[in-house]
């Protein structure tokens, strides 16, 4: 019970501090409303400490299967953060924010070939805007791109060299599915392989749709309103972020479903295994 208690309390400070870094890390000139961000930080450690405080799960998937969503918090918390420095070396240079403002430019600037998502995301930009919000825009952009290739790898690796859900444990559907219901819909193992491809393909497709989105819709959303640093680093964080949580998803949703039919195989060989289960 108090380990519990610990563990929620802690997970809830962790997400109150990922939304307040970018108030807390730019400067002051560039923070915009701190008393939205302090009370969005508060709901936010508050429905994460409910969330993990509760036996009984409700919305948070994969929550007693680690390492995904533990994957998930640290990619997210670190582009965060390098985004939030990114924005910051214009406004506030020191040695740090130099280093990260070098490594993002170079990265842009590699991932900036022709239908990649990072040029596509230079593409929606409006003519008239500076070039200087564009290349912040491209470093950015590739910045996260290319920490959320490294995120997707890494939970691939977690699947098949750490045997993941399995390495921590016997795999509780109900638990870790809370919103996955067995009992309708068809037969489990094919639910659960066609939402996983579907998450995949649209994690695949999304880098490359939103912008096109946005450049066909640009009388609802203005790109220029990128210039504004909390705006940058959320929508860039996002645009990387969840594609890449959908494709671990789907990642982790196949996985399930091949552990199923392995298990219905191994019972249909050995009827004693449905006996000690």
């Amino acid at each position: 019970m108090f380990a519990r208690i610990i563990g929620a309390a802690i997970r809830g400070v962790l997400v109150a501090l990922l939304i307040a870094m970018p108030s807390l890390l730019l400067p002051v000139s560039a923070t915009e409303s701190p008393e939205i961000v302090v009370f969005m930080a508060l709901l936010g450690a508050a429905l994460t400490f409910a969330e993990y405080f509760s036996n009984f799960p409700s919305f948070v998937e994969f929550r007693q299967a680690p390492p995904l969503n533990r994957i998930r918090f640290v990619s997210l918390f670190t582009a965060v953060g390098l985004l939030t420095l990114l924005a910051r070396h214009p406004l506030d240079p020191t040695s740090l924010t130099a280093l990260i403002h070098e490594l993002g430019a170079r990265l842009g600037a590699i991932m900036d070939f022709a239908y990649s998502p990072v040029r596509l995301t230079t593409l929606m930009m409006p003519a008239e805007v500076p070039d200087a919000l564009v290349l912040a825009v491209r470093s950015a952009a590739g910045l996260s791109y290319v920490l959320a290739i490294l995120t997707i790898a890494g939970f691939a690796v977690a699947i098949r060299v750490g045997n993941w859900p399995l390495g921590n444990g016997a795999f509780n559907v109900w638990v870790n599915l809370p919103l996955f219901d067995p009992t309708t819909g068809g037969d489990v193992v094919l639910r659960l392989q066609r939402d996983g491809r579907i998450n995949m393909v649209i994690g695949v497709l999304l880098p490359f749709a939103i912008p096109a989105l946005v450049k066909l819709g640009q009388g609802l959303f203005d790109p220029a309103i990128l210039a504004t640093p909390q705006t940058l680093i959320w929508t860039i964080s996002a645009w990387a972020f969840v594609p890449a949580s959908m494709i671990m998803r789907g990642l982790a949703l196949l996985r399930v479903a091949e552990l199923i039919a392995q298990r219905r195989r191994a019972a249909y060989a050995d009827p004693d295994v449905l006996q000690t289960a």
